[in-house]
């Protein structure tokens, strides 16, 4: 499942003078007929190598990314476009497929109403109706990034997290952007609704002829099925995966294949239970349980990233600002990001290192609400960089309170 392709050097080098020449401002038709050269007798799976192995030798991600576009139009024409191989319903897999299947279905509905209000025979209200429900296919890239991608990490494929993420951002944007000027009735949102859907067109072609099936050669069982868990966490496009794979089922089968420990006296023994055991703390003992459940009930998003950047805690909330999914824990913080925020990360945490700097502090305005987000470096008892505590809150209704309020209003 994890065997890795040998890398063409020649063709490695080839591929980076392509990128190169994009930077460089040639024409794409150009860069067209250079890469349909390269690519011949070339699977994707290998062209996703080469890349990888581009990103690993240094060059820029954003570069890798102004490929994208040309990727897909490529292998629309020359790519074998063999079947993926058909997964059981609620497999991460086959819901993928699906979501992308029905994301197809609301492309169309969304180009149809952008028809008729083009010609006056429909109104920019049915087009927003449209856009809404196209805008799902957001929280299936949520999950790719946060379920998907950490595992994918794991392997040592970081090229999807850190240039498919970027797509995925450019996709967010043109939803705003279409949305603001469907909101003044403009005619210009028309072609930010054409670029949408050619974007949304083209990401659903990488994933289906890269992205998956480089992940089903990549990934075990054992893995799809943690990966399966931890969607919940994130949630699904209009739709919920089928009942009939049972990840639980899958690690459990796992577990039973593995060689069984020899058990001592001590190891039967009847052992406190997890939740009731005492953390031990500077100030006081908790039991775990309680502490998990106190942390929960803050009214903050937590995580914790530890002294090598990576995230070791979460709070799940029920109500988290922004999206977290056990795919996360382990994972390099820097991962986390898209990768145009990637640069801030690191400064922030290379000032927490040298102790230029203690705290960072970000506000903005995000869905209507006000959301405040905070980085607090975190020392040992030597003073040595242990790691760094980030939360974010919504202060939409504390920043409107006034006056004040002295008696308990629950009467």
């Amino acid at each position: 499942m994890s065997e890795h392709f040998a890398i063409d050097t020649e063709k490695q080098e080839k591929l980076k003078a392509i990128i190169l020449k994009l930077h460089r401002g040639a024409p794409v038709t150009e860069v067209k007929k250079d890469f349909g050269a390269l690519i011949q007798g070339v699977s994707a799976a290998e062209v996703a190598e080469m890349e990888q192995a581009l990103i690993d030798n240094g060059m820029p991600v954003e570069e890798i990314q102004r490929l994208c576009e040309v990727h897909v139009e490529v292998f629309q024409a020359s790519l074998d476009k063999g079947k993926i191989s058909s997964k059981v319903p609620g497999h991460p897999v086959q819901t993928m497929l699906e979501e992308n299947n029905i994301a197809r279905a609301k492309t169309r509905a969304l180009k149809k109403a952008v028809l008729s209000w083009r010609f006056g025979l429909g109104s920019q209200k049915r087009v927003l109706a449209a856009l809404e429900d196209l805008s799902n296919i957001l929280v299936h890239y949520t999950r790719k990034e946060n379920q998907l991608f950490p595992y994918l990490e794991k392997k040592a494929f970081t090229g999807p997290s850190r240039v498919m993420w970027g797509k995925h951002d450019e996709i967010r944007a043109l939803f705003k952007e279409a949305r603001e000027k469907l909101g003044r009735n403009d005619k210009s949102a028309i072609g930010s609704l054409h670029s949408l859907v050619v974007k949304i067109g083209r990401m659903i072609f990488m994933e289906e002829h890269i992205l998956i099936p480089e992940a089903v050669r990549r990934l075990g069982d054992e893995e799809w099925a943690q990966i399966r868990i931890g969607e919940e966490a994130i949630g699904f496009a209009w739709t919920r995966p089928g009942a009939v794979y049972d990840p639980e089922l899958v690690l459990a089968g796992a577990v039973k294949a593995k060689s069984r420990p020899v058990l001592s006296a001590a190891s039967v023994a009847p052992a406190q239970p997890e939740v009731s055991k005492p953390v031990e703390l500077a100030t006081g003992s908790v039991p775990r349980g309680l502490l998990s459940t106190a942390l929960t009930a803050m009214p903050v998003d937590i995580s914790i990233v530890d002294a090598q950047d990576r995230v070791v805690y979460y709070s799940d909330s029920p109500h988290r600002i922004f999206p977290r999914s056990p795919g996360v824990i382990g994972r390099a913080v820097q991962n986390c990001h898209p990768q145009k925020s990637v640069a801030t990360v690191n400064r922030i945490l290379d000032a927490f290192r040298r102790k230029e700097r203690s705290s960072a502090r970000f506000w903005l305005d995000m869905g209507g609400k006000f959301i405040l987000i905070e980085y607090h470096a975190l020392y040992d008892e030597k003073g040595e960089y242990a790691g760094t505590l980030e939360f974010s809150q919504d202060l939409t209704e504390l920043r409107a309170l006034q006056g004040q309020r002295r008696l308990l209003d629950w009467d």
